[in-house]
């Protein structure tokens, strides 16, 4: 079973940046899914970047240009590089993954599958 662990999630100024961790041990799949959320106080949690079927990465509008997510297959380990930082985006950051063998063919995720495995996440204050 995978269970995701997010880091470096830490105070800072806005406009400022910061890369987020989620490692996810037990990860045998060659291009698992998985993605990061965001849930900041009194709102609903919302994803942030996703890796879908196929590695087709993809990003909220809100964040395009400013994050970049990544997979790094060998270290088993999902990375958000958050540049230009807001106000607004101070949230607790969550990784998630797909982590059930029927939702893998060949070690690739299906278009079918679910977010069934979730950190414990890493909060994010943004202040001015």
């Amino acid at each position: 079973q995978v269970q995701p662990v997010e880091s470096g999630g830490r105070s800072l100024q806005s406009g400022g940046s910061l890369r987020l961790s989620c490692v996810a041990s037990g990860h045998t799949y060659k291009a698992p899914c998985i993605a990061c959320f965001r849930q900041a106080p009194g709102k609903e949690r919302e994803v942030v970047a996703r890796i879908d079927a196929d590695a087709k990465i993809s990003y909220s509008e809100s964040v395009k240009g400013r994050f970049t997510l990544s997979y790094d297959q060998d270290k088993k380990t999902l990375y958000l590089q958050m540049n230009s930082l807001k106000l607004e985006e101070t949230a607790m950051y969550y990784c998630a993954t797909a982590d059930t063998a029927d939702y893998y063919s060949d070690g690739y995720c299906r278009p079918d599958y679910e977010f069934n495995s979730w950190g414990q996440g890493t909060q994010v204050n943004v202040s001015s």
